[in-house]
């Protein structure tokens, strides 16, 4: 059973930074696709950034330049680390996986993973930002 557990959420404020780490188990290979969203009270659920399993990397216009996504692979945990923090970062942030479908996506587009093409979803971590 594939299982994605978000850790490290929590309240900072603006012009902080945060790591959010994810633990991955129950793949009998590494995912193709992964990445982060979010999800502001009222609003959709955003793509904030993308990592193939090629190494490429894609990020929302929002976060770019303050986000980065990593993958330590012996650890099997995915990170995204926030600097530079707003209060508009503020949101639940969820890890996802998917397939070939979301790899070839964040490839050809060069944007964060559509929430349509992601197979496995963490419960989420909130990420609090104040002024």
């Amino acid at each position: 059973e594939v299982q994605l557990v978000e850790s490290g959420g929590g309240s900072v404020r603006a012009g902080g930074s945060l790591k959010l780490s994810c633990a991955v188990s129950g793949f009998t290979e590494s995912a193709y696709c992964m990445g982060w969203f979010r999800q502001a009270p009222g609003k959709e659920r955003e793509g904030v950034a993308g990592l193939g399993s090629d190494g490429n990397t894609t990020y929302g216009d929002s976060v770019k330049g303050r986000f980065t996504i990593s993958k330590d692979n012996a650890k099997n945990t995915l990170y995204l680390r926030m600097t530079s923090l707003k209060p508009e970062d503020t949101a639940q942030y969820y890890c996802a996986a998917g397939g070939l479908s979301c790899l070839a996506y964040i490839r050809a587009l060069g944007v964060p993973p559509s929430a349509r093409l992601v197979d496995y979803w963490g419960k989420g971590a909130l990420v609090t930002v104040s002024s």
